[in-house]
């Protein structure tokens, strides 16, 4: 089973977050044993943002297995189409980001699983197993 990372799960691992980082290791060491972890573009470039240069961000991802995996053309346009079918959120309530669509797309498309901790947005939008490392 291929499973994409979100960004959140990720962060959780290298930032050694107090709340969610154990639980989250554990879920992609059981994703790992399940078959490829796979990071498309944004997860990539949000996670590479949190180190200093591209040879540590190489590694750690390297460490944990997980592999880059681009885009899809029609994992794009399903995010465009989705993005823009989705309602407005009123009240000056933010619009979901573009890059939150092109993650769950890509996950629809090109993978069989989504491991996040935004279970709540991907399992309303998206067609797709999503895995929650909290259990919930």
């Amino acid at each position: 089973m291929k499973t994409a990372v979100d960004s959140s799960v990720l962060l959780d691992v290298f930032g050694g977050d107090a709340d969610f980082g154990e639980a989250s290791l554990d879920a992609l060491r059981a994703a790992y044993d399940a078959g490829p972890l796979v990071a498309c573009d944004v997860v990539w470039a949000e996670v590479r943002a949190h180190f200093e240069d591209d040879t540590a961000f190489r590694r750690a991802v390297g460490v944990l297995g997980v592999r880059f995996e681009a885009l899809g053309d029609d994992a794009a346009a399903a995010a465009g189409r989705l993005w823009r079918l989705a309602p407005r959120p009123m009240n000056g309530v933010q619009r979901r980001l573009m890059a939150d669509f092109l993650i769950g797309a890509h996950a629809m498309s090109q993978a069989d699983a989504l491991l996040t901790r935004d279970r709540g947005f991907y399992r309303r939008y998206f067609d797709l197993n999503v895995i929650d490392p909290t259990g919930a």
